[in-house]
């Protein structure tokens, strides 16, 4: 299990994404710089222990009215190759030493650990305790047998969120602007093979649950 550390950060996860969100085409806040606050989300471990895993939300107070995004990110003690184009930016840890953070939509261990949490093969993580499982975080899968994990293109972001082209026509879709779902819940899309979906915290301190992520087949929207 991953171990959260109770450490400084230089300089802070919000900090950074206030630079990169407006750089976003889903970003949805105004003119001026973003007012965040998280808002909730989860972690995955990594098997091999080496690359932190974590799916944030963050809410925007900046716009004519709040809009809550997910973040996936994943933390490194070195450069991930040829993902350049995904650094978000790097942070000190107090514990751990110069971190790379990456929008993990382009790094292939958090795109294997979300595909192995919609199949059943991994456990969501709490976000801000160790080695405690968060429970609220829900997935379902339709297929059968896994999916092959390596993406076959640049995951590419557009006005809602972000897909992800796996092997075997499937696609990974992240919902990057997050809505609530209806009282009944989250909504699967037709021809969905699975999902994963979660809670946040709205500006009013009520909790809201919606998608995350859809695995989608070949041809369906």
């Amino acid at each position: 299990m991953a171990v959260i550390h109770q450490t400084v950060l230089k300089p802070t996860k919000l900090e950074l994404l206030t630079s990169w969100l407006p750089t976003r085409p889903w970003y949805r806040g105004g003119t001026g710089e973003p007012r965040l606050t998280k808002a909730g989300g989860f972690r995955l471990d990594d098997p091999e222990g080496e690359v932190g895993i974590e799916f944030m939300v963050v809410t925007d107070a900046s716009g004519d009215r709040p809009a809550s995004y997910l973040v996936p990110l994943t933390y490194r003690g070195a450069r991930l190759d040829g993902a350049d184009h995904a650094l978000v930016g790097t942070m000190d840890h107090g514990v751990l030493g110069p971190r790379w953070a990456y929008d993990g939509c382009h790094d292939p261990v958090l795109v294997a650990q979300l595909l192995a949490l919609i199949e059943g093969r991994a456990q969501a993580q709490d976000q801000n305790t160790s080695d405690t499982p968060d429970r609220e975080v829900t997935r379902s899968y339709a297929g059968d047998g896994a999916t092959p994990a390596g993406l076959t293109a640049l995951a590419a972001d557009d006005h809602e969120g972000t897909d992800m082209p796996l092997a075997h026509g499937r696609t990974l879709r992240l919902n990057r602007v997050l809505r609530p779902a209806p009282d009944s819940g989250p909504v699967l899309p037709e021809g969905a093979a699975g999902h994963v979906g979660g809670v946040w915290s709205l500006p009013d301190g009520t909790r809201a649950r919606g998608l995350f992520a859809v695995l989608r087949d070949s041809g369906a929207r």
